[in-house]
């Protein structure tokens, strides 16, 4: 498991590598976020971190709302209150009223990228699954955008479960796995990361070290590159 780090989706942009390609990438607000609260097995039956984010007017807030943050030592609360669940390890790391940031993530490290995707209301099979439109001649007629058939004879009888019809398209969670992480910015708090992420401007979005890739757990400490104190040390030994 690993901590997932509530971002704020700026934008995408475009960097230069050192050999001159251009690489595209999305800018992140990542953080700082505030832990508000922690969970443990003995008492909640499963251990799990809470961690807030972002800047809203304090009158918004419920009194409900309020006493929670006061409760766990936060002064302001925040307009984003999220979970996740983490091991005793790495929760003994953390404590209520710490703040995270970018700092635990290092160039280079895989990342994935969860968030929720752009909502195109109701739309068509040709634009929500990419089906080919139709032949404009040989008596086609006004059958241009559909799907064609959606079933058989009398066997089976039934529509098959699952099949690409036309419906509702996007706002879903969505993961984008494997990011690689360009740049850094402790001062201003942003992340940078390779090609795209879900979601529109401004939109909420959920960092985490990569679980098909990279290193596991809370990420990088504040100080050190993607890999911990091991990444250095072939570099070090070729230098003697």
């Amino acid at each position: 498991m690993a901590i997932e780090l509530l971002c704020k989706k700026l934008g995408m942009t475009q960097v230069f590598a050192e050999s001159g390609e251009a690489v595209p990438v999305t800018v992140l607000e990542a953080g700082p976020n505030v832990v508000v609260q922690k969970k443990t097995s003995d008492k909640d039956g499963y251990t799990a971190v809470q961690l807030a984010f972002g800047e809203r007017r304090e009158s918004l807030f419920s009194k409900a709302e309020k006493n929670h943050f006061e409760k766990h030592g936060v002064a302001a609360p925040k307009r984003h209150l999220s979970e996740c669940r983490l091991t005793e390890d790495e929760a003994e790391a953390l404590e209520e009223g710490m703040e995270i940031t970018v700092d635990i993530f290092g160039v280079g490290q895989r990342v994935d990228a969860i968030g929720t995707s752009k909502g195109r209301g109701y739309t068509g099979v040709v634009k929500r699954h990419g089906f080919a439109i139709k032949k404009r001649s040989h008596g086609t007629h006004e059958f241009f955008r559909h799907g064609g058939s959606i079933g058989a004879g009398a066997d089976p009888g039934k529509v098959i479960k699952g099949l690409k019809m036309a419906g509702q398209h996007g706002n879903a969670r969505t993961t984008t796995q494997n990011l690689e992480v360009i740049r850094v910015d402790s001062e201003r708090n942003l992340l940078l990361v390779r090609g795209a992420v879900p979601g529109h401007k401004n939109g909420l979005v959920k960092i985490r070290t990569a679980i098909k890739k990279g290193d596991q757990g809370l990420g990088t400490p504040p100080g050190q590159k993607a890999g911990g104190d091991d990444a250095e040390a072939p570099a070090e030994e070729a230098a003697e």
